[in-house]
């Protein structure tokens, strides 16, 4: 609600008065170039940072009123780059979730398509993965931070550029979790990915931290423009091709 923020030595904010509402069950995606006030939003979101004016309400309430681990407790998050703790495959997808069952992690992995590479690998969930997962690809681990995600079944998930670190094939893997993940939950999405995007309900375009745009995919591909320049290159001809 007509956020502004300036990082400390910056001569112009990140944030300009910046305002936007997301519904219970709607999925909403931040798309921009870099530098246009995405990620900051995800900061503000995670408390890194304070607004220096207006302000964030979760629920009604401002998030400076939350305490930090009432707060943890509501959010799940997928980020670009996966963090996989020295355990097994099962303790990673639990992990921040100690309490869940196994018949809640084998779900978890169903769904987003760990079980498929778990059942390779040698002692299958209770397979040691390495530190930070050296020995599970850069899709798998991305596919165990989507279990992890589903399994916490968080009021509000933030997705920060989750396949912006996959290569092609990978990030095209993903997509179907994804999917699975965001349906008919409460999303805020980041991403240069034109075919994530479209998973959103609705889609904000930022530049020079200002909303310039906003519509669904397919208005906002009608209108061209930002959007389209918003997205990677690569991937934005890919996506474009299917909606032709």
């Amino acid at each position: 609600e007509r956020v502004t923020f300036r990082y400390p030595g910056a001569n112009v904010p990140a944030l300009r008065e910046v305002s936007f509402r997301l519904e219970p069950g709607e999925s909403l995606a931040l798309v921009g170039p870099s530098g246009s006030g995405k990620s900051t939003i995800f900061k503000l979101l995670l408390r890194f940072h304070e607004p220096a004016s207006g302000r964030i309400l979760l629920d009604g309430r401002d998030l400076r009123e939350i305490d930090p681990r009432e707060l943890r407790a509501a959010l799940a998050v997928v980020l670009q780059e996966t963090f996989i703790v020295h355990g097994s495959v099962r303790e990673n997808i639990a992990y921040g979730c100690e309490a869940a069952n196994d018949a809640a992690v084998h779900l978890a992995a169903r769904q987003a398509d760990v079980e498929e590479f778990a059942q390779t690998l040698p002692g299958g969930y209770d397979c040691l993965v390495g530190q930070k997962g050296r020995l599970l690809s850069g899709g798998q681990r991305q596919r165990i931070a989507i279990a992890r995600a589903m399994i916490r079944r968080a009021p509000l998930l933030l997705l920060d550029e989750p396949t912006a670190s996959l290569d092609a094939e990978a990030a095209r893997r993903v997509m179907t979790p994804l999917l699975r993940l965001v349906e008919g939950r409460t999303t805020l999405l980041v991403t240069h990915d034109l075919r994530l995007a479209q998973l959103a309900r609705r889609i904000l375009v930022l530049e020079g931290g200002r909303i310039v745009d906003a519509g669904t995919h397919d208005e906002l591909i009608a209108r061209g423009g930002r959007y389209v320049r918003a997205c990677d290159p690569e991937i934005s001809g890919e996506a474009l091709e299917g909606c032709a």
